[in-house]
């Protein structure tokens, strides 16, 4: 990310500039607050702490702020934790009526705190203390000319942890800060992305026990399987994040931190990797969250591609204390990034439904909460939209259909499986149908990208998705020298009108084998329509290592989650390829060029995608 402004740098706020935002999302890439989002922001605590030195936000914007100052006053410590300071804001609520806190840690960003100012206010105006905090080590760092650096005032000191102990730790030193200034009745933590992760831990460490509530957004329940799972590597996104932390990777984290990146990124000493990320997983203490009975509140993504929506869903599964899931289109942030940032012509119901969590389980609020079904899941890609004549982009005129759920075990009531087959109905591919074929083979060469590929781009690919422009693939591009595909015929529409509703967690299994000893397999489910064009709806990679080359090993693996409505007349389509950008594969981490990879279906297991139906 480049430098924010200074502060006599802060231009106006305009509508135009919110409606953009709106849009297109706070991100201008998976590294990048969009400028505008940054803007706003800083215009946002300039005004705050009464430094704008000129109107600088819009009517809307600037009401907000007045009628929160009438009732509360604004503070911005710097809370220390055992020598290291951390950068904070705090909103106290005027009058002697007790009066819950919601703690918000910042998420992974350069901005620290500040680029969630409006979250602030809103909650302030629901009746709220609140505190907000920059993690240590987050938050921008300025190069000096002549070296040496200065930290923004919203960046906090020492380095980060990743969600480590001392995060957990600084986590209760604000809750005594909290008590100390704020004296609240209650205590939740919310927290989106990195935020999300330590409020959970922090809620489950305190040892006071003195969190009464979280809220998770863009969340991960086991950190170890978000980066390296089904022995592969999940490069991308990793490297997203050491980008965007604000400042250079020797600053931001200790010696023994940056050693186990490099051991990451080179793909050595990897069970070190996964000790390291279980530490930090929530899900590993999960008895400690039901044994304080912490209400939990998730909001996620299908189409998750730092923290796959997976390991959040067997987290969940495992919680026993009241507890609530959403699942929206779209990837990381996308659904409720602009609503904690920026105002809307209308509700945010990512960030709305959270807030009603809060109300309930924090405030007291008797609003229906309790009778909410466990599990609310948003279906891909049922909107309505419209083409936007001037830009070309469509528009939504109908949200996307949601099912409720009392628990995720009820989403999928079925599965159906498709066998591959040698031959489809293209004669370039096999076929998937309903009768089981052993003896074939399809063989493509290894180690080269595709277009078949889950995203364009880390978070801009999913924010798209969400605002109604999913990612299009053009099937007739897909290389059959360097990827298999296998399909159906066009699907009749069943009783319930789509031809096929898929709910839950795909599984594949295949026999493979590879002219090298190591092998990346990785596998998309696409939805085809009549014209060859496809949308996804999930995949997941799979790295095989100690193969005999020319020997079959047969595989199962799990793809990631998914909420998708097939459309009559449209078909399914399996393509496996062995190489993505999100991820490591085996013959870059081997330094081989390419290699063969064999995909094939043997007596006594048949290969076969399990369909989950709901």
């Amino acid at each position: 990310m480049s430098n924010p402004q200074d502060d006599n740098e802060i231009s106006a706020v305009t509508p135009a500039q919110v409606a953009r935002l709106a849009d297109h999302g706070i991100y201008a890439s998976a590294t990048e607050l969009d400028p505008d989002a940054v803007n706003l922001a800083l215009a946002l605590v300039a005004t705050l702490k009464g430094e704008a030195t000129s109107a600088l936000l819009t009517p809307e914007l600037r009401q907000l702020t007045e009628q929160v100052r009438a009732k509360a006053t604004f503070g911005f410590p710097r809370i220390d934790s055992d020598g290291v300071e951390l950068s904070a804001f705090t909103i106290k609520l005027n009058g002697d009526e007790p009066r819950p806190v919601v703690i918000v840690p910042a998420g992974w960003t350069p901005l620290g705190w500040t680029i969630f100012a409006y979250l602030y206010l809103q909650l302030a105006q629901r009746g709220y203390h609140v505190l907000a905090y920059t993690p240590r080590g987050i938050g921008l760092t300025y190069p000096l000319l002549g070296g040496g650096y200065r930290d923004a005032f919203f960046t906090s000191g020492g380095t980060i942890d990743v969600a480590g102990q001392l995060d957990w730790a600084d986590g209760s030193t604000v809750i005594d800060y909290a008590q100390l200034h704020l004296a609240p009745s209650r205590i939740a933590f919310l927290g989106e992305s990195y935020g999300s992760g330590i409020s959970q831990l922090v809620a489950a460490h305190d040892p006071a026990a003195r969190v009464d509530a979280v809220v998770a957004f863009s969340t991960w329940g086991n950190l170890a399987t978000s980066l390296y799972d089904n022995g592969t590597r999940h490069l991308a996104a990793v490297e997203a994040l050491v980008n965007f932390t604000g400042g250079p990777e020797e600053r931001k984290f200790d010696a023994a931190t940056r050693e186990l990146l490099a051991d990451f990124k080179a793909g050595r000493n990897l069970d070190d990797v996964v000790a390291w990320g279980t530490e930090r997983a929530p899900a590993e203490y999960v008895r400690d969250t039901n044994a304080r009975n912490i209400p939990t509140f998730f909001s996620n993504t299908w189409h998750e591609t730092l923290f796959p929506v997976n390991q959040v869903v067997e987290h969940f599964e495992r919680l026993t204390v009241p507890k609530h899931l959403n699942l929206w289109i779209g990837d990381h942030a996308a659904p409720e990034g602009a609503g904690l940032s920026i105002p809307w012509s209308g509700p945010n119901l990512p960030v709305e439904e959270a807030f009603a969590w809060l109300d309930h389980h924090v405030l007291g609020a008797s609003n229906g909460v309790p009778e909410w079904p466990a599990v609310n899941n948003q279906i891909m890609f049922t909107y309505k939209t419209e083409t936007d004549p001037e830009t070309g982009q469509n528009v939504i005129t109908e949200p996307a259909v949601r099912e409720r759920r009392a628990s995720w075990s009820e989403v999928t009531t079925s599965t159906e499986d498709w066998y591959l087959t040698s031959v489809g109905s293209d004669s370039r591919d096999g076929g998937l149908a309903g009768e089981a074929e052993t003896g074939w083979k399809r063989e493509f060469t290894a180690g080269e990208l595709t277009d078949a590929t889950a995203v364009d781009a880390i978070i801009a690919t999913g924010q798209a998705e969400w605002k109604g422009n999913p990612k299009t693939y053009a099937t007739d591009k897909f290389d059959r020298q360097h990827l298999a595909v296998w399909t159906t015929a066009p699907l009749d529409a069943t009783a319930n009108g789509a031809a096929r509703r898929i709910r839950g967690v795909p599984e594949l299994t295949l026999s493979v084998r590879s002219s090298a000893a190591s092998a990346t397999i990785v596998a998309y489910l696409f939805d085809v329509s009549p014209d060859n064009t496809a949308r996804i709806i999930t995949h997941e990679p799979l790295t095989l290592d100690d193969l005999t080359p020319g020997e079959n090993r047969n595989v199962t693996w799990k793809l990631q989650a998914a909420g998708y409505d097939v459309a009559a007349g449209h078909r399914l389509m399996l393509v496996v390829n062995s190489k993505d950008a999100l991820y490591s594969d085996a013959l870059t981490d081997a330094d081989i060029d390419s290699g063969t990879t064999t995909v094939t279906s043997v007596d006594g297991t048949a290969a076969r995608l399990r369909l989950p139906l709901g």
